[in-house]
């Protein structure tokens, strides 16, 4: 496939970056500062540099012939996503680009705070520690409900990958999936399941406009 990755500096994004060139796709890494993607050269690899993506006239091109858009954006932290939101702009102007240059396939990383309780999880989860963390980070989390409200809203064949905490592990391809839901017990996943997640769903049809927990 030929595929655009946005928030290809990220460490999901990197790892789509690196797993899509593994599989033999051809990408876009869309990036702000190319120093950062840390993915060597190659054949298959275009690095394009864009400052505003929130800017759809410049994104236009960047989609123009794709097969699909594979979406890592998402904010740094709570703080951040309160000075600037990136995910929700970003994203509006993502799908209505992609509109413009007849792409249709999409996957984007959310979080699992956004779906809905699993059943199986414990009182504990459910009355404290999701609570909390909607609180301590509700801007981040705000961020990634108008990302998400405006990818349901476009006419793109869509896939959200809600992830709980992320770690810098190697991928295992074994994580567990849950189909508009979280993952039952989920508190944790490799950042490279992750990106795994993101690529995968993208030729499995059945994944198309919905919300995917995923979870090792």
């Amino acid at each position: 496939m030929k595929l655009t990755v946005f928030g290809a500096t990220g460490g999901v994004g990197r790892e789509v970056v690196r797993q899509a060139l593994a599989a033999g796709h051809e990408v876009t890494a869309v990036v702000r500062d190319p120093a950062r993607l840390g993915v060597p050269a190659h054949d298959r690899l275009r690095v394009a540099v864009l400052a505003d993506l929130t800017d759809e006239d410049a994104l236009v091109p960047l989609l123009a012939g794709r097969d699909a858009v594979v979406s890592a954006l998402g904010p740094a932290n709570n703080k951040q996503a309160r000075l600037t939101p990136i995910a929700g702009p970003a994203l509006k102007a993502v799908v209505s680009a992609m509109d413009r240059a007849g792409v249709t396939r999409l996957s984007a990383v959310s979080a699992a705070p956004l779906g809905p309780e699993a059943p199986g999880d414990g009182l504990l989860v459910r009355a404290v520690v999701y609570p909390l963390l909607r609180r301590a980070l509700r801007d981040l989390y705000a961020d990634l409900a108008v990302m998400e409200a405006a990818i349901g809203a476009s006419g793109t064949r869509w896939t959200v990958i809600r992830p709980p905490r992320l770690l810098n592990r190697p991928r295992t391809g074994t994580y567990r999936r849950a189909l508009d839901a979280n993952v039952p017990g989920g508190k944790v996943i490799a950042r490279a399941d992750v990106a795994d997640a993101l690529l995968t769903t993208l030729t499995d049809p059945s994944t198309a406009g919905h919300a995917v927990g995923v979870a090792a």
